[in-house]
């Protein structure tokens, strides 16, 4: 049972309950007394899955609480983590392209973001100016 304060739960990998309950009895074949060892059922299917209870601690709470309970957890901060260094790797690079096609003196003189923006405003003003004349 999770606590109020508890913010990382594992929710167990997704499968059909078949294949979870029967997995260490063998082969695909569920049920089969062959494949449990003759004992009839495999000891697993007896025990309920470890995920089961989180599911339904999970159930009673709004849709939001469990959007950030999931959110919590490890695996989705790093994977988030990494999208958004992509995100702002492709960002920059797309400003140090524009930033290759404006005039500036000196040619190699760091600016920022807004320095770009701003540069690139008014040398597409520019630009216009001399084809209109």
């Amino acid at each position: 049972m999770l606590n109020s304060d508890q913010t990382e739960i594992d929710l167990p990998p997704t499968h059909s309950e078949s294949e979870s309950v029967f997995s260490d009895c063998g082969g695909g074949r569920v049920g089969s007394v062959e494949d449990a060892g003759g004992v009839g059922l495999c000891a697993q299917s007896r025990i309920a899955e470890p995920g089961e209870a989180v599911k339904k601690d999970l159930q009673h709470l709004s849709r939001e609480e469990r959007r950030r309970r999931r959110r919590a957890t490890a695996k989705y901060r790093t994977a988030h983590a990494t999208r958004e260094r992509i995100r702002v790797e492709a960002f920059n690079m797309a400003f140090a392209e524009l930033r290759k096609l404006l005039p500036t003196l000196p040619p190699d003189k760091k600016l920022s973001k807004i320095e770009i923006l701003r540069l690139a405003i008014c040398y597409i003003s520019y630009l216009n100016h001399v084809l209109d004349v």
